[in-house]
């Protein structure tokens, strides 16, 4: 058996971490702003969590929603708890646009285009600003 990933790794750059879960940002270069909300135990289903870290849990992946609606104005945001290759409970948070290089398909289809490099670089530009902006808005997880 594979050792998890996730137990293993950070899975992307952390940008707030408390006991129950970890907000990254995803090193995608064809996506800026995606993001992953892990829950730091190894646990497989969001139901073997308690009701009060299921609340929070969500409650933080609608508030990383929220922030990266006003920060980059997407087409959509994508969310997405799939944990069929990594059997950890996460959930990636995904604007999307009508230029990216997957759209309007999911992120794990065939590339349908290249982002021309300037609007992904403009992209790259707010990461900080994204992980700013995370940290007021979520405070002390």
């Amino acid at each position: 058996m594979q050792p998890c990933p996730l137990c293993a790794e950070d899975g992307g750059v952390v940008a707030l971490r408390n006991e129950l879960l970890r907000v990254v940002l995803v090193e995608d270069p064809d996506l800026p702003g995606f993001v992953r909300v892990i829950v730091n135990a190894h646990v497989r289903e969001v139901t073997d969590l308690d009701r009060a870290a299921r609340m929070r849990l969500l409650q933080t992946v609608f508030a990383v929603e929220e922030v990266q609606r006003r920060l980059f104005s997407p087409t959509k945001i994508n969310l997405a708890s799939l944990g069929n290759v990594v059997p950890h409970v996460h959930w990636h948070v995904i604007p999307r646009f009508s230029d990216d290089a997957f759209y309007p398909q999911s992120v794990w289809s065939p590339r349908q285009r290249d982002t021309p490099a300037a609007t992904l670089l403009a992209r790259r530009a707010r990461l900080q600003e994204l992980q700013q902006h995370l940290a007021e808005t979520l405070g002390p997880l």
